[in-house]
C-alpha cells in the first residue's frame, strides 16, 4: 500500500464521527463505503450498511475461526470450546463469537489465554454488555479485540437481533466452528449463513444420547467436517497440522505417558485414572501433580482432569 493510500486509509478511521449513548468516545462507525470496513463481508450480499465497533476490527490480512455453540453448555462443552480456542489462537487464528454464555464466552476466554485476538458481535448496542455478567469479558475484548454490532449505541438485546447478528459472525471467518448445540441451536443458524456463504463448517462430536450433541451430530450426518482435535481445525485451513508447538517440547517419563494417555477433554476422575493404570493413588497423585506444573493437564474441580490442548 503506498503512503497516500496509507494515510487517506487511517484518516478515514480516525475521523470517522464516534457515537454512544453516553457520549463517549470510544466507538467508531464504519459504514460499508469505508476502507476499513471488512471486505470479508463486502463480498456477501444482505450485511450491515455499517458497524459500530469497540476496540478494532479483525485483521483482514490474518485467518479467522468463528467458535459458537450451545448457552446452556456442558463442562466437556466449555472445556472444549476453551481449549480448541486457545490452540487456534496460538498459531494466530482470529476467534470470533457472539459474549453469550456458554460456549460462546468459553471460546473468548479460551483465546484471551493463549494471549491471542478475539471479537465479539453483539445482538445489542456495542455499549451494552450482555449479558451482564460478562462485564469483566466485555471489558477484555474491548482492551485486547474488539466488540462489534450493526445496531445503534444504546440498543438494548432483542431477540430478532441474535438470528440476524450470526450472519456478521459467519461472515467474519473463514470457518465455523460448532462445540455443542441441541437439534434446534441458534448456533445451526450460524453454521447455515456459513454454508450459504461458501465458508466450512466443521462440528465437535458428542456422547450419541446427548441432547447437547444432536445439532453437531446432525451437521456431522450432513457433511460439516468432523472436529475430534485442533488440528483437524488448523488443517482445513491449511496451517499447521502437527502436534500443539508447546508440547513438542515437553518430554513425558513412561509413567507420565501412561497417565496422561486415559485424559482427554472430556473430565476423567482420580478413581477412573487409578482403576485404568493399574497405579497406587499416591503414584498417580503425583504424577498428576508433575503433569499439572508441566502444562499438559488442568484439574477443573475435585479430583477431575482434563487435557489443556
Amino acid at each position: 500500500m503506498d503512503k497516500k493510500k496509507h494515510k487517506n486509509r487511517i484518516g478515514n478511521y480516525n475521523n470517522r464521527r464516534n457515537m454512544t449513548a453516553e457520549g463517549k468516545n470510544d466507538i467508531q462507525y464504519i459504514r460499508q463505503s469505508d476502507l476499513l470496513y471488512p471486505e470479508r463481508l463486502k463480498i456477501h450480499k444482505g450485511m450491515p450498511k455499517g458497524l459500530y465497533v469497540s476496540g478494532r476490527l479483525p485483521d483482514p490480512d490474518r485467518p479467522s475461526v468463528a467458535v459458537v455453540g450451545a448457552r446452556c453448555s456442558s463442562r466437556y462443552g466449555d472445556e472444549t470450546a476453551r481449549s480448541f480456542a486457545r490452540v487456534l489462537a496460538r498459531e494466530g487464528i482470529q476467534i470470533i463469537s457472539g459474549m453469550a454464555w456458554g460456549i460462546d464466552g468459553m471460546a473468548h476466554e479460551g483465546a484471551l489465554e493463549a494471549g491471542g485476538d478475539t471479537f465479539a458481535v453483539l445482538g445489542c448496542g456495542v455499549d451494552v454488555c450482555y449479558p451482564a455478567g460478562h462485564r469483566c469479558l466485555y471489558e477484555k475484548l474491548k482492551e485486547r479485540g474488539g466488540v462489534l454490532s450493526e445496531q445503534q449505541p444504546g440498543t438494548p438485546p432483542r431477540p430478532a437481533y441474535f438470528p440476524a447478528r450470526n450472519r456478521i459472525i459467519s461472515g467474519l471467518s473463514d470457518l465455523v466452528l460448532v462445540v455443542e448445540a441441541r437439534e434446534k441451536s441458534g448456533s445451526l443458524i450460524t453454521a447455515d449463513f456459513a454454508l450459504e456463504q461458501g465458508k466450512d463448517v466443521f462440528a465437535v462430536p458428542g456422547r450419541v444420547k446427548d441432547e447437547l450433541s444432536r445439532g453437531c451430530l446432525n451437521l456431522i450426518r450432513q457433511g460439516a467436517g468432523l472436529a475430534d482435535s485442533p488440528q483437524s481445525v488448523l488443517e482445513a485451513l491449511g496451517l499447521h497440522t502437527g502436534p500443539n508447538k508447546e508440547q513438542e517440547k515437553i518430554l513425558l517419563a513412561k509413567d507420565e505417558n501412561i497417565v496422561y494417555s486415559w485424559i482427554r477433554l472430556q473430565p476423567v476422575s482420580l478413581e477412573e485414572i487409578i482403576n485404568k493404570t493399574g497405579m497406587s493413588a499416591q503414584k498417580v497423585l503425583s504424577l498428576l501433580v508433575g503433569l499439572e506444573l508441566k502444562g499438559c493437564i488442568r484439574e477443573i474441580r475435585k479430583n477431575e482432569y482434563v487435557r489443556t490442548d
